[in-house]
């Protein structure tokens, strides 16, 4: 499953379903445009607020089923910001400090 994920993640643009964490970050750090579909019926929606989050930062563009077509037509992905990768090692040097490790 996630050898096909993967080779999908090489050609431009991925739809992505469903837009899970995972195969959002993988997609986004790969370079590639990405647009998600999100389940609009599930509760306490976390792929909606991933989305939603990404987006704002201009990382990728999603819609819902019931949008998609619309969304086809219209969506401009050459106006995706690219996603930079995070820096783990910075991150465990602040945690040491904040836990009194360093």
């Amino acid at each position: 499953m996630l050898t096909q994920f993967m080779s999908l993640v090489d050609l431009p643009p991925v739809l992505s379903r469903p837009p899970g964490a995972g195969s959002c970050l993988e997609t986004l750090g790969a370079g590639r445009p990405l647009l998600v579909v999100v389940n609009d019926q599930l509760m306490n929606n976390h792929q909606l607020e991933l989305a939603r989050a990404l987006h704002s930062q201009g990382h990728l563009h999603y819609c819902t089923c019931s949008n998609l077509t619309e969304t086809l037509r219209t969506v401009d992905l050459s106006a995706l910001v690219p996603f930079l990768p995070g820096q783990p090692q910075t991150f465990a040097v602040f945690l040491d400090r904040a836990v009194g490790l360093q």
